[in-house]
């Protein structure tokens, strides 16, 4: 995917503080998912990469990387997250708060779901929302994380 899927103006936006924007496809994650993200990182923990290992273990088999559960977000919010019209560029501000609160096994489908807590004008040229984020894990009673993410936008 390129980018936000749905665009709509800073005052609708604005107008949706404190309602959920939406919630994103389910996403699976597997081996070769964490595998690669394993490579890329230098993460090679034997809890993410080695089936036999890590099915002694508690979680009785591979779980993903907490970054790389983090890092779908970006995937999961262009889904769900709409462009500000007018905007030049959106800008990944970072995250206030992150917190992992269940590991994701491998084989499991996790998704977005996108609260608008804040809409802010910064100035002239840069308008901020917040969205409280959760990732669900399919069949779970716990979320995999829970964060606070600030995006920017410049007009």
């Amino acid at each position: 995917m390129d980018g936000p899927v749905n665009s709509m103006s800073w005052e609708a936006l604005a107008a949706r503080v404190g309602t959920e924007i939406g919630i994103s496809d389910w996403i699976t994650v597997s081996q070769p998912m964490v595998d690669a993200f394993a490579d890329v990182t230098g993460d090679r923990y034997f809890l993410h990469i080695d089936p036999q290992r890590a099915a002694a273990l508690s979680f009785g088999g591979t779980i993903a990387h907490g970054l790389l559960t983090l890092s779908l977000l970006a995937t999961m919010g262009y889904q769900v997250c709409p462009y500000v019209e007018g905007a030049r560029h959106p800008l990944n501000y970072g995250f206030n708060r992150v917190r992992f609160v269940a590991p994701v096994p491998v084989g499991s489908r996790v998704r977005g779901r996108f609260l608008l807590r804040s809409a802010e004008i910064l100035g002239p040229t840069q308008r901020q929302v917040l969205y409280d984020v959760t990732v669900e894990i399919e069949g779970a009673g716990k979320p995999a994380l829970v964060a606070e993410w600030l995006t920017r936008y410049v007009m």
